[in-house]
């Protein structure tokens, strides 16, 4: 059996013909029956990813293969794979191929990745546990009796799990990194229009972006090098040059001011355990060169309220469209028109995602507009001006990814304001824009893993991954 580490070692095995992809990828198919029980992946690419497998072998033998030549990757389930299956977990998508592939995947087949299947997640990415999929919850691999994260849990799960080697998620308001630290792995979210979003099933627009959940940082830095810049299919894509990130890692940190939130640190949510970790990282830091200091947020209590208004208020739009009369799931109840909207809407959505609708509906409803959306809107404006100004003396912001580690099966799932605040250390990323990172900095006491959450400035994902790389070797 191949044990992977990274995908720098992967490869050089596969040049001096120690393993081939084929063997690679079969193993990795005998090792996903195995693990069945997690239900992490919704269904397996066999055929085609078989055949991406042959062909890639050959053009290592012939030298002209692709950055990421022989590396095996998985998609959540709202990322569009031509000829293959797309559904957001949910039943209303059931069956629907997608008919074109979504810009990242273009990217990674081009550069010789192989797509070995997608992984489960909460229903059109609403969710921070993925107790909210059509399919079934995920099990977390370091606890099974624990959730793993979510929405991209079972992208997060299929990597702590070994069942891939980089696995694709997206990131409305967490959905990489918070499962990234339930489950030990690194995940990303790069700045809003560093990578585009053609082919992602839409949740909300002005805050969903795709990013790599990884085993490392530097596989971090070489899967986001190829998956981003400019799209000409996405209008909200940038145009701004990609720097070299991998070649950026070994910049030097020396120097480096890092603003840690007190408001974060000092908060009365904090698992202790979480809050010891990132003291740790802090003096661990202090050690390399870096400053490292304390700095006041005092919009912590904003950020929940207007993330769920805003991104609420985008799905109520974004979803309108699946009704089934365009395509996904009709019901067999329906009579006539009328009948075939309400019945094809309300058998076919979950019960979470059913509630963010009515909930998006009625912050955009007349009479509410203004002392809603209005003001969640003006809220975001004043959350991304105290952003960037730290980020204007500081290099980095630091939180812990989450308040907690992994918790329980139906732990906060009775309580929805409960499991919202799950995202509370995350969102701010999304609501302004930046970059940020999932870093593990350790386990607690019952040896579930600790992410560390790094903000940098709009497009310096190269300088986040370089301190996030020697953050990652503290642990090691």
């Amino acid at each position: 059996m191949y044990s992977f580490k990274n995908i720098s070692s992967l490869q050089a095995d596969l040049k001096n013909g120690s393993i081939t992809c084929t063997q690679v990828v079969n193993e990795l198919f005998e090792q996903i029956e195995k693990s069945k029980n997690l239900n992490a992946y919704i269904e397996v690419f066999t055929e085609s990813a078989k055949q991406q497998a042959l062909a890639i072998d050959a053009k290592i033998k012939s030298g002209t293969h692709g950055k990421l030549a022989g590396v095996v990757i998985a998609l959540k389930d709202n990322i569009a794979y031509k000829g293959h299956k797309v559904s957001a977990s949910s039943k209303i998508l059931e069956n629907f191929t997608s008919l074109y592939n979504a810009t990242v995947v273009e990217r990674l087949l081009a550069e010789d990745a192989i797509l070995i299947g997608r992984t489960n997640c909460d229903e059109f990415a609403m969710g921070s546990s993925n107790e909210n999929s059509a399919f079934g919850k995920v099990l977390n691999p370091v606890n099974t009796n624990t959730v793993p994260g979510g929405s991209s849990g079972g992208s997060a799960a299929v990597m702590a799990a070994n069942l891939c080697h980089v696995a694709l998620g997206s990131d409305t308001g967490g959905s990489i990194r918070q499962p990234a630290s339930f489950c030990g792995v690194v995940g990303v979210k790069p700045t809003y229009g560093r990578v585009s979003r053609w082919g992602l099933l839409a949740y909300a627009s002005s805050f969903d972006q795709i990013g790599p959940l990884t085993k490392t940082v530097e596989d971090a830095a070489l899967v986001m090098e190829v998956i981003a810049g400019n799209d000409e299919n996405d209008s909200t894509s940038s145009s701004k040059e990609v720097s070299k990130y991998t070649t950026q890692l070994n910049d030097s940190i020396k120097g480096t001011k890092v603003a840690y939130l007190k408001d974060c640190m000092e908060s009365s949510g904090l698992n202790p355990e979480v809050k010891t970790r990132m003291e740790e990282t802090i003096e661990k830091l202090k050690g390399e060169g870096v400053t490292v200091e304390g700095v006041d947020f005092p919009y912590l209590d904003y950020l929940v309220p207007a993330y769920y208004v805003l991104t609420t208020a985008e799905a109520s739009s974004n979803l309108s469209r699946y009704d089934g009369v365009h395509y996904g799931y009709r019901s067999p109840n329906a009579t006539d028109l009328e009948s075939t909207y309400k019945k094809s809407r309300a058998e076919g959505f979950g019960k979470e995602v059913k509630r963010r609708i009515m909930l998006g509906t009625f912050v955009l409803s007349a009479g509410y507009y203004d002392a809603y959306y209005s003001k969640a809107q003006k809220v975001r404006r004043l959350l991304r001006d105290k952003t960037l100004e730290i980020l204007s003396k500081y290099d980095f912001i630091l939180t812990p990814s989450t308040p907690s580690v992994a918790f329980e099966f139906g732990k906060n799932s009775k309580d929805p304001i409960q499991m919202y605040l799950e995202d509370i250390f995350t969102v701010q990323a999304n609501l302004v824009g930046v970059p940020a990172i999932s870093v593990p900095v350790g386990v607690n006491s019952a040896n579930m893993p600790i992410g560390a959450q790094l903000m940098a400035k709009p497009f310096e994902e190269g300088k986040m991954l370089a301190i996030s790389k020697v953050i990652e070797g503290f642990n090691k």
